[in-house]
């Protein structure tokens, strides 16, 4: 190969390469992007709904601390309710079936939990509030806390957990409200 047809190859590489970066500067926002996070207050949204299959999955945004204005919630903590979490969604009796993923915000201001089927906020506040109540009153050993069950299962703080679940519960869930349940406009 001639250092000409090198260059021209390299040259159509790059080319391409500034094609894909300008695709990506095109992409559209994610709708959990477009929520006014200024204006977001902790409580249970329908972040989206989508259809797999055929069936439709509701995605839930358990928002537990005020973007921006509220510190997250630590790692330990939020990994503990993670694992408390999933254990009981996925044996519940009425909605284990159901629960496609329960997990932790990258912001670390809240959880989502998937849903096969069609749901509204206020149709999972008692789920809901069976949940922070079973993390809240939790005693033991931590589900899947073990070398063997996970990648960083020292990470983990059970009493700041409860204590963050009976502040959700205190603050959020039990006097729950239209505007805990529906995004902000903006």
């Amino acid at each position: 190969m001639s250092w000409g047809h090198f260059f021209c190859d390299a040259k159509a590489s790059f080319s391409k390469s500034l094609i894909l970066i300008s695709e990506v500067h095109t992409m559209e926002k994610i709708t959990s992007f477009t929520i006014n996070h200024l204006k977001l207050l902790p409580g249970i949204y329908v972040s989206r709904k989508d259809t797999a299959g055929g069936h439709t999955v509701t995605t839930f945004d358990l928002r537990m601390t005020r973007p921006n204005y509220e510190p997250v919630i630590n790692t330990a903590e939020i990994h503990t309710i993670e694992h408390l979490g999933a254990t009981f969604l996925r044996n519940h009796g009425d909605y284990g079936s159901r629960v496609l993923y329960f997990g932790p915000m990258g912001c670390r201001t809240g959880f989502y939990l998937l849903l096969s089927g069609d749901y509204e906020s206020k149709d999972i506040v008692p789920l809901i509030t069976e949940l922070f109540e079973f993390i809240r009153d939790f005693e033991g050993e931590v589900p899947g806390a073990a070398a063997r069950d996970c990648g960083n299962y020292l990470d983990m703080n059970l009493g700041m957990a409860k204590y963050i679940a009976a502040n959700y519960l205190d603050h959020v869930l039990y006097d729950i409200d239209e505007e805990h349940l529906v995004y902000p406009e903006d």
